[in-house]
């Protein structure tokens, strides 16, 4: 009759068996950066509806993109545009136009299409009203 090995005999084997040559494993796909992190396309070359400019309580806070928010910088928020997009605004009221950096997200006000840093309302010339009918371009 066949004898049965010990159970200390069979950990080692096992033990043993576990240590051979398996494969390493695979790591996972690297998914390139510009990829990961690519904007969509920019489908968006001019519109017109509502600007406004954001509160003074936003002065010093750091943005959806992570810059801080000044009130004295040419900043703007829009709700798709890709981080750091050159958007030429214009009040259609008067002509005015100025170059803004989008840097956060919003505006959250039903009908609005951009939240402008002060000084970009102020040069845009609606700064007594809070808001005005502007036209928006990207500039690249």
């Amino acid at each position: 009759m066949r004898r049965l090995p010990s159970i200390p005999a069979l950990l080692a084997a096992f033990f043993v068996a576990g240590c051979s040559h398996a494969p390493p494993p695979k790591p996972f796909a690297q998914v390139p950066q510009a990829v990961s992190q690519a904007p969509a396309p920019l489908r968006l070359r001019r519109t017109n509806g509502v600007g406004s400019y954001m509160a003074e309580s936003y002065e010093g806070q750091r943005t959806a993109s992570g810059a801080i928010y000044h009130d004295a910088s040419m900043m703007a928020a829009h709700p798709t545009l890709p981080f750091g997009t050159h958007v030429r605004v214009t009040n259609v009221t008067n002509g005015r136009s100025v170059v803004v950096t989008v840097v956060d997200r919003g505006p959250y006000r039903k009908g609005r299409v951009i939240d402008v840093s002060r000084r970009a309302a102020r040069e845009l010339g609606f700064l007594a009203s809070g808001v005005a009918p502007v036209r928006i371009e990207v500039v690249r």
